[in-house]
């Protein structure tokens, strides 16, 4: 079988993706990888948000039933890999969290598949993107290779979540990506750093008048400056009233302009991270413009377009590498987002009742919403008895409109 090389998803290298981007080392000459990225403050929030948000959301195994209602497939083999333990040593929690926290960074996340004799699948085992070649073979499926081995294993035996993608068989790394913007969050960082550590930063200076002799021994000058320092410095001495002589003044300094600047291209900085991975500041703890009405809102902005569509990556992924063809009729694996999008519980309840009155949520599908189980009975939906139909006038409820047609009789 003939294979071709899909598209790079390193960190740089001789890549196509490196290639068309020119490498990973940005043009502020940061050397832009996985871990140089992640000491980004912003960007590390960035990408353990998402991955924390998915690998806590519940994850279940579900078998569809004739009735049009479905159960959890506990009998199933799968059913204990994905919500309890994928491999000896990783619990499921930090399983999924590596695997968006891989696709995250890297835009691409890899699990080697065990399965037994009879196909069926044992263990779930994460694997470095760094050390993961995607082969397209000559029937255009992906073929894997892992650093330091010659084989080619066919995709039943990896599970791969991946970002966009230019090729549609390796995705987009966004710290390669985004190298430059990535690269200048960090060269602003070492910038700043290096000030702090060779600069000077004075809360203010005395000042003798120019006519005044000058004071050539060292120890008057430190004298009178510690001394200065000790009756009006720090907190405790604030509001206290300070007598100078010989014509001294006290001149405060301020931020300099290339200071206020610095910390303005920092802020910037961070939301260009944000804007990356879509996140709202206000998860960012950028509380900027946040207020208390829209950070509800912006909450739900997070869930729908961050997080919903790396869920949707991840469950997509999931049912096409874990389950036969065979059993897709019969099973499929969900993500419970139901919490995360709730309102209040007043608005969401004031919601509930409306439904319930007009007739389109039932008692079950209310505490389908609430993650509650279904009771007897519950799947009856009610209709206000006032309902008439806008084309005769006449009401839809079959016995108000039986005990009017008796009425209208006698009154004949």
């Amino acid at each position: 079988m003939l294979f071709r090389r899909a598209t790079d998803s390193g960190q740089g290298g001789s890549g196509w993706l490196s290639g068309l981007l020119g490498s990973s080392r940005s043009a502020a000459g940061q050397d832009v990888n996985a871990k140089s990225a992640m000491a980004i403050p912003v960007l590390q929030n960035c990408v353990s948000l998402l991955a924390e948000s998915i690998a806590q959301l519940p994850i279940e195994l579900y078998r569809r039933l004739p009735n049009g209602g479905r159960e959890a497939a506990t009998d199933h083999p799968l059913y204990n890999i994905l919500k309890y333990r994928p491999n000896p040593w990783q619990t499921s929690f930090e399983y999924r969290e590596f695997s968006q926290m891989s696709a995250g960074l890297r835009g691409n996340s890899y699990s080697y598949i065990e399965r037994d004799g009879k196909g069926v699948i044992t263990g779930l085992f994460p694997m470095d993107p760094d050390r993961m070649t995607v082969w397209k073979g000559g029937d255009l499926c992906p073929y894997y290779q892992i650093a330091g081995s010659d084989d080619r294993l066919p995709q039943r035996y990896f599970h791969h979540v991946r970002w966009m993608s230019f090729d549609n068989y390796v995705g987009v790394s966004p710290i390669v990506l985004h190298a430059n913007a990535i690269g200048y969050s960090l060269a602003l960082s070492e910038y700043s750093a290096k000030s702090f550590v060779n600069g000077t930063a004075l809360s203010g200076v005395l000042e003798r008048p120019k006519e005044a002799p000058a004071i050539k021994d060292q120890k008057v000058v430190d004298d009178i400056t510690d001394d200065w320092q000790q009756r009006f410095g720090g907190s405790g001495n604030k509001g206290k009233v300070a007598m100078l002589q010989e014509g001294m003044t006290f001149r405060p300094l301020s931020m300099s302009n290339v200071d206020a600047d610095l910390i303005k291209a920092l802020t910037l900085t961070g939301a260009d991270m944000a804007r990356i991975w879509k996140i709202p500041l206000p998860m960012l703890a950028v509380m900027e413009g946040a207020t208390y009405n829209n950070v509800e809102n912006l909450q739900i902005q997070f869930v729908i377009y961050a997080l919903l569509p790396w869920i949707r990556r991840h469950e997509s992924a999931m049912q096409r590498d874990f389950l036969r063809l065979d059993e897709m009729d019969e099973l499929y694996i969900e993500f419970n987002i139901g919490g995360l999008l709730r309102g209040n519980q007043e608005a969401r309840y004031k919601a509930y009742a409306i439904a319930r009155q007009w007739g389109w949520l039932s008692v079950n599908d209310i505490r389908k919403l609430e993650n509650l189980p279904p009771i007897p009975g519950g799947n009856v939906y009610l209709q206000p008895l006032n309902m008439a139909d806008a084309a005769t006038g006449l009401p839809t409820n079959t016995d108000e409109a039986k005990a009017l047609a008796e009425i209208n009789k006698v009154l004949q």
